[in-house]
């Protein structure tokens, strides 16, 4: 299958390219600057010029492809209508490139929510309409999934949150948690969400949810904990009126307890995350160099 696949050279998007290839796959790798296509170019894949506002190009590609995954989102919270916006003109041009074809649109969004069934709030997320149109390219002929990965996706050397939590803790002397630190966040290795974005393009059927979801959810006093360790410094709670401005804007977010089950992706297309949990790799040390 030749695949197209948007935010190609990412965290997430570079192990998918190797997934797909790893799995005889051929894939065009969607780059917005010629450093992006050399380091596609050098796994073997294809590299296509442009960016996800190239509505014309990402059209093309498609038409000329037999799916798509599409993983690229500005993730700066300053710009997260602007990126909603963008995502959804890309996933309504994927759409009227594929429809027709049932051929896979495979796209990520985050915030897992309960089970797959669980349906998230409309106001709850500006990508809540790019993903209810993907999903909604069912009923034209396009074999459309969705993967709602969790936000903690990391590896053994970084995950965006915990660097930045890392950092907070870094600059004010001890690490923080939130409450009594119980709350919850979901995790996922990228290797193993890479695997399932590959079983999706290739078994998951017209309109499904999917979850990207290692573990169900890891206590941020646990987070917390094993920074401190690494870091040799106190590890206590932050008054809700200092979270703001121990945390930044993480504060908005960093109380929630949000645990997320993938038990219904599991048994749909037998994906089981082998990689090591969050945790484990934080206890490595490579976060800390």
């Amino acid at each position: 299958m030749r695949v197209l696949v948007t935010g190609a050279s990412g965290f997430i998007g570079s192990a998918v390219v190797a997934e797909l290839i790893g799995a005889g796959h051929q894939v065009l790798g969607l780059a917005r600057s010629d450093a992006s296509a050399a380091a596609l170019t050098a796994t073997g894949a294809d590299a296509l010029r442009g960016t996800i506002d190239d509505l014309d190009v990402l059209r093309a590609a498609a038409a000329e492809c037999d799916g798509v995954v599409h993983l690229a989102f500005n993730h700066d919270f300053s710009q997260h209508e602007a990126a909603a916006r963008a995502e959804l003109a890309a996933v309504e041009t994927f759409g009227d490139a594929l429809a027709g074809t049932d051929r896979p649109l495979v796209i990520a969004s985050g915030g897992p929510v309960g089970t797959e069934r669980d349906v998230p709030p409309a106001a709850g997320s500006p990508r809540v309409a790019g993903v209810r149109a993907a999903l909604a390219l069912a009923e034209r002929g396009v074999r459309s999934s969705v993967v709602r990965l969790a936000p903690l996706v990391h590896d053994e050397n970084t995950c965006g949150l915990v660097q930045q939590l890392i950092g907070a803790t870094r600059e004010k002397g001890f690490s923080g948690y939130l409450g009594d630190g119980a709350n919850r966040w979901p995790s996922v290795h990228r290797l193993d969400a890479a695997r399932l974005f590959r079983l999706a393009l290739e078994q998951a059927p017209a309109g499904t949810v999917l979850h990207g979801v290692g573990e169900e959810g890891v206590p941020l006093r646990a987070i917390a904990e094993a920074i401190g360790r690494h870091l040799d410094v106190p590890v206590k709670a932050v008054a809700d009126q200092d979270a703001a401005a121990h945390f930044g804007f993480l504060a908005r977010i960093l109380g929630n307890d949000m645990p997320a089950s993938s038990a219904l992706t599991r048994e749909l297309l037998g994906w089981q995350p082998v990689h090591p949990r969050l945790l484990a790799d934080l206890d490595l040390g490579r976060y800390f160099g």
